[in-house]
């Protein structure tokens, strides 16, 4: 018996002649077409394509996100959420006006805030007209010469109604070139004998690993992991095994990785193909933050240089253009974005070593860590080791700003107080200025009086008083500031690069800002807030934000 029921043909659901979603036109899959050429089409390229996009046209228009989806074979909604993530993408959602062409970012957080940023960016959007859009923005990595300034992705210091605005007049929204130790001249130095060493086996693994242990490297980025230990444990991991490498660096108060990469950048690259020979990986991806254009193409330049001409076999390069997320200085969180992805936290475990980029196990390092591994291999463990202060071991490139004299990077002993950083290091403080507080380790290191000015600092001698050093950003306060407007800043900048992936972190960054900007602080219910915040955050940007709340509680109760 046949018990199959026919079905009417008008009930029969046909195929879509065109995908689900926006249709795609004809001309703008052309323009996409022409746009990309023979770029790779991978999901992983999506976030560099998405900035072939915006460079070109200066937004993301919904037509051509759907062309952009079409064209790597990815679904819209993909493409749109990792557009709209960063926030050096201008998505224009259907039927909405591109931004103006040119875009001046005034950062407003704590560095440039004391230098007057809010009164400058005001003038700027009274001053610029209605083609210019201004904009306040995170700290773009020059605390030094703050006020700060992004003309496009012309970025700059010590700026100035008058210097902005010739800026725009002149179409200067490139980065202008830096003149930095090429190629040629650092082989000619002795560069990548080293690197050429190891590969021959003049120096042996044992040897490089010990001598790294010896030295008591850490990582420099802001966790402190020792970094001869590290190289061991991602080479005890099967491989295939990669590498990735941070300098993303968007912690408020830090620049001393452009400082460097500026000046010498095959020093860091030289230390980065020594530890890849070292853990055993083929591949290597660099992770750059987005406002260092100049250093983008420096790198670019001096990478092609190094492939032209290697010393030895090379691993894959890969270098990545980060959007504008600072947590994607989060080390998981880079990886996500170094996939194509948004920059989203991961759960761990499992951690980057044993399953990093595109599943596999992954050495993750700063990039000044890699830039100190030549000095200490040529000079010895027992060079670097010596050069701390009460007890400690090591040198620390210091990102120092606020109210001294001689702000920049300066290279000092680890361990040294603050108050030794200013006198001998900044020419001291500025004048009319008295020394009141610090921030000793950027906006999540928390906040330290005068009076605590003798700790050492390095890693683990800050924890005891609610603090860390993380990436040695320092900025330093006088009588002119006050410790509670220094923290509602840091809490803003939190609120506003929270990711969004846990409620802890999203919610409670928000609630914090409100409760801080009221006349009276609510003490008890901030510290509750804070609580749930460090507990419950999936990672170090919710867990540490409570930092500099906790502090002006503790140490300047007389301000809120």
């Amino acid at each position: 018996m046949n018990d199959r029921v026919a079905i009417p043909l008008s009930k029969i659901r046909k195929a879509r002649p065109f995908p689900k979603g926006r249709t795609v036109d004809a001309t703008v899959r052309e323009e996409i077409a022409s746009l990309l050429g023979d770029a790779p089409r991978a999901p992983e390229y999506l976030i560099e394509n998405l900035h072939k996009l915006q460079d070109r046209l200066g937004s993301l228009p919904a037509a051509h996100l759907a062309a952009l989806a079409e064209a790597m074979k990815l679904s819209q909604a993909e493409v749109f959420e990792v557009a709209t993530f960063y926030h050096h993408f201008d998505v224009v959602k259907e039927g909405g006006s591109a931004p103006p062409k040119v875009t001046v970012r005034v950062c407003d957080t704590l560095s440039c805030q004391m230098a007057g940023a809010k009164g400058l960016l005001e003038r700027l959007a009274a001053t610029l007209g209605p083609g210019v859009r201004v904009v306040a923005a995170p700290c773009i990595g020059r605390c030094a010469e703050a006020p700060a300034v992004a003309v496009g992705q012309n970025a700059f210091g010590h700026a100035t109604v008058e210097k902005v605005a010739a800026a725009v007049k002149e179409g200067a929204t490139k980065a202008p070139r830096i003149s930095h130790i090429g190629y040629a001249e650092y082989r000619r130095a002795g560069g990548y004998a080293l690197w050429a060493a190891c590969l021959a086996g003049k120096r042996g693994l044992e040897d490089v690993l010990k001598t790294m242990e010896d030295a008591g490297l850490r990582g420099l980025g802001g966790a402190g992991f020792p970094t001869g230990r590290k190289w061991r444990i991602v080479r005890a991991e099967a491989g295939p095994r990669y590498m990735a490498v941070n300098i993303d660096e968007g912690e408020p108060g830090t620049f001393k990785d452009r400082h460097y990469l500026e000046r010498d950048p095959h020093r860091f690259l030289e230390g980065m193909l020594v530890a890849a020979w070292a853990v055993g990986t083929d591949r290597i991806w660099i992770y750059l933050r987005d406002e260092y254009h100049a250093c983008r193409e420096a790198l670019e330049k001096e990478i092609a240089a190094l492939k032209a001409d290697p010393p030895g076999p090379l691993p894959e390069i890969h270098l990545r253009r980060g959007a504008g997320a600072y947590i994607c200085g989060e080390e998981s969180a880079m990886i996500e974005s170094i996939e194509g992805k948004r920059g989203m936290p991961r759960l761990r475990p499992p951690y980057v070593a044993q399953v990093g980029v595109f599943g596999r196990p992954t050495l993750e390092h700063n990039f000044e860590t890699l830039f100190w591994v030549r000095e200490i291999l040529e000079k010895g463990a027992g060079w670097f080791a010596s050069q701390g202060r009460n007890g400690r071991k090591g040198l620390r490139s210091f990102s120092v700003s606020g109210r001294v004299k001689k702000p920049g990077v300066h290279v000092a002993p680890a361990g040294i107080t603050v108050r030794e950083l200013i006198g001998e290091f900044c020419g001291g403080m500025q004048d009319g200025h008295e020394f009141y507080a610090y921030l000793p380790g950027g906006a999540s290191g928390g906040i330290l009086p005068a009076s605590l000015g003798d700790i050492p600092l390095d890693f683990d001698t800050l924890q005891p008083h609610g603090c860390f050093i993380g990436s040695a950003a320092v900025i330093v306060l006088s009588n002119h500031d006050k410790a509670r407007d220094a923290a509602l800043n840091m809490m803003r900048f939190f609120e506003d690069e929270s990711c969004g992936q846990c409620t802890p972190c999203r919610v409670g960054t928000a609630k914090a800002a409100k409760l801080m900007d009221a006349p009276k602080w609510d003490a008890a219910l901030l510290e509750e807030l804070s609580q749930a915040m460090a507990d419950a955050s999936i990672c170090g940007l919710g867990q540490a934000a409570p930092n500099p709340i906790r502090c002006v509680a503790k140490y300047f109760p007389h301000e809120v």
